[in-house]
């Protein structure tokens, strides 16, 4: 199939707070729906290097305010997949706060699975969504998946987490994340059975693209 004739990719966006499930639902989402099919783009790619953030911040580093994440190159790269593109996607550390230097390339698919604590909070790219979800938890929930997935895959050490949940991850949830909700066209409970949480939104996207208009990508 030529690029001409490619339908243009939907892009479905999932938000929520750190430790929400935002993983675990996008890659049950994208397993039902085929890696021929779907692909996914996550914000985790695209936080600024720690040094950038130091100079931006005089010295401070807060890597819950939206300022932390490189968001003119995933409007960037969000407009590339949706001209039916590929992307070179930025490789970030956690454990050094660093970007490598090494990239990921991202094929365009029928369908985006986009994910990120901020996403609908950046004001410039959650209306470049066809679906926005927001996952629901209570914070308690959130605050212990955080804790065990930090020390565990992230070389953090109990009290960092502490740390960083208490001076910038729970101040910056009630500020920018909690009031993202508004924006979600669903909003779902992080709780329920994650089987059920995924037929109902791969029925919701197949519904989605039975009903669109039959939309082709221009020439690239």
């Amino acid at each position: 199939m030529s690029i001409s004739t490619i339908p243009k990719p939907i892009l479905i966006g999932f938000s929520g707070g750190s430790g929400a499930g935002k993983t675990t639902l996008v890659s049950a989402v994208q397993e039902r729906l085929g890696n021929d099919r779907s692909t996914v783009v996550s914000l985790d790619w695209y936080y600024k290097d720690i040094n950038f953030q130091k100079n931006d911040n005089h010295g401070l580093v807060n890597f819950d305010h939206p300022k932390s994440l490189d968001v003119d190159l995933i409007r960037i790269h969000i407009d590339q997949l949706k001209s039916t593109r590929f992307i070179d996607a930025p490789c970030y550390n956690f454990a050094t706060h660093t970007r490598q230097d090494k990239i990921k390339r991202i094929a365009t698919k029928e369908i985006i699975l986009v994910e990120g604590i901020l996403l609908l909070a950046l004001d410039t790219i959650h209306p470049l969504l066809d679906i926005k979800v927001f996952i629901d938890i209570p914070s308690d929930i959130r605050f212990i998946r955080r804790l065990i997935r930090d020390v565990k895959k992230r070389d953090r050490t109990v009290e960092s987490v502490i740390t960083q949940y208490l001076t910038t991850t729970r101040p910056m949830h009630i500020e920018w994340v909690e009031p993202s909700k508004k924006h979600a066209d669903l909003i779902v409970s992080g709780e329920d059975n994650i089987d059920d949480l995924t037929e109902i939104l791969v029925k919701e996207i197949e519904n989605f693209l039975v009903q669109r208009p039959n939309n082709v990508s221009p020439n690239s």
